[in-house]
């Protein structure tokens, strides 16, 4: 292993407090309009998004600091705890139902989403599981089939939520890890297919899952209903041009498009900040994505090096869902944008393993 420096990625720490400032700032504005409306207080969210953001950005400076070589043997206990969490979600009367889906834990306004830790734990398991069975990887009985299960299984929780957006994030990365720990491209494409089918049975037998598919191959066809989201938002990014229309001065926020704080801020700043203020947060997702994959490459210990590309992965699969949903690119699925949309599991949960991110910078080559 490499000697350790004396500081942390700079450009990466950058890049997430100046995604996380862009945040607070498009929270505030997003969401004030329904905030007065609903609470009283134009500050209600923004309130909430700052205290768990600096709780975040505590958790960030402690997982920065403590050797993530630690985190191997906390892998699996992790991993138990989320399963648990998973479970105990499913309960009636303990898991709250929000936006449609039981997917919290807690008391009032404030909760825990146990899939969003889930992501973390299933990243720190495969790299300790890949690592310990490196040369194994290419095998599809042993190498390839045991973390898949676990992931299926951990998959298959979260449907029964259900929540589809949290579940493709957490794959998404989780196959991107295997991928980079050796496993053969014929395998993995085949698992493609058979997931490109499962995925086809999960749409056909949920109606909702249906109409977000017609919503977004044609959202007219159902403007009020399926493709309400999708046209409103478009609606936000058009009139934003080059410079936006000035911070604060959307006209979608005002309850047209729904929960504007969440899933779909980024057409809140498109519409305020226009072309140059959204392709601006866009560079800065991809300075820290170069800069985290460029630690996975120069680390020469494998656990570190999936450890981070599956951090890495888990942010680049989520940027790209939102986005693409938010300029009508991909049918509507429930994914927030990373440390800009409104949310304490998230925040918190991203911040926490960016800061174990930071620490693996610290040993890259």
């Amino acid at each position: 292993m490499a000697k350790s420096r004396s500081v942390p990625d700079v450009w990466m720490i950058a890049a997430t407090l100046g995604i996380l400032a862009i945040g607070v700032v498009m929270v505030y504005s997003a969401s004030a309009v329904a905030a007065f409306h609903d609470y009283g207080d134009s500050y209600y969210y923004v309130k909430r998004q700052l205290l768990f953001a600096l709780l975040g950005i505590v958790s960030m400076f402690v997982t920065m600091n403590v050797d993530y070589t630690l985190w191997r043997k906390w892998a699996v206990p992790a991993l138990l705890v989320c399963f648990a969490m998973l479970v105990i979600v499913l309960v009636p009367g303990l898991g709250v139902v929000r936006g449609g889906a039981r997917s919290w834990l807690g008391i009032g306004s404030f909760g825990i989403q146990p899939s969003e830790f889930m992501k973390l734990a299933m990243i720190l398991f495969l790299a300790k599981l890949l690592s310990e069975r490196q040369n194994q990887i290419t095998q599809f009985t042993k190498g390839l089939l045991p973390p898949l299960g676990i992931i299926g299984a951990a998959f298959a929780l979260i449907m029964l939520q259900p929540d589809l957006g949290t579940g493709t994030v957490m794959i998404g990365a989780s196959l991107l890890t295997i991928y980079v720990a050796g496993a053969r491209l014929a395998h993995l494409g085949g698992l493609a297919l058979l997931g490109v089918l499962g995925l086809v049975g999960l749409i056909a037998a949920a109606p909702y899952r249906l109409l977000r598919i017609t919503a977004f191959l044609d959202p007219w066809q159902d403007p009020l209903g399926a493709g309400y989201q999708s046209i409103q938002s478009l609606y936000a990014i058009g009139p934003g041009g080059l410079v936006g229309l000035g911070l604060g001065m959307s006209r979608q926020k005002y309850n047209y498009l729904p929960e504007p704080q969440t899933d779909f801020i980024f057409s809140i700043l498109a519409e305020e900040l226009g072309f140059i203020g959204g392709s601006l947060l866009i560079l800065l997702f991809l300075l820290l994505i170069w800069r985290g994959m460029r630690t996975a490459i120069t680390l020469s210990d494998p656990f570190g090096s999936f450890l981070a590309t599956g951090i890495v992965g888990i942010f680049a699969v989520q940027v790209l869902i939102n986005i693409g949903v938010v300029i009508g690119l991909l049918p509507v699925t429930g994914v927030t944008l990373p440390l800009v949309s409104y949310g304490g599991s998230s925040l918190t949960l991203l911040l926490t393993a960016l800061g174990i991110l930071l620490n693996l910078s610290r040993y890259s080559r």
